[in-house]
């Protein structure tokens, strides 16, 4: 089994989506768009970018947590990962979003 990605609208009608990992668990979360047609947008271009090592940016929170951004060949962030306890763990994070970037199930919820 592989990843597939979650798509949603919340309280104030905006849209975002997450790509979970094959366990299930949330390995990237995109911004918000003002329409599905947006975050659809969003989804493709993760499915394009993932793959690729120079779209991500390490970073480090103002509490010392590591976590990545992966960002389009344009250079805007198009999805963040969660805060990682070590520089291992997100790297391991990284992987999966490698993995499980492109797939296309979209699911929406």
């Amino acid at each position: 089994m592989s990843g597939w990605y979650e798509l949603s609208k919340n309280a104030q009608g905006l849209h975002h989506f997450v790509l979970k990992a094959a366990n299930g668990l949330v390995i990237l979360r995109s911004e918000t768009y003002a329409t599905a047609a947006g975050a659809r947008g969003g989804v493709a271009s993760v499915q394009v970018n993932a793959p690729h090592d120079e779209r991500y940016t390490l970073l480090t929170s103002q509490d010392g947590k590591p976590y990545f951004n992966l960002k389009a060949a344009n250079g805007e962030i198009i999805g963040t990962s969660q805060m990682y306890v070590s520089s291992g763990a997100r790297q391991t994070g990284i992987d999966s979003v490698k993995t499980n970037g492109p797939s296309r199930d979209v699911r929406e919820v």
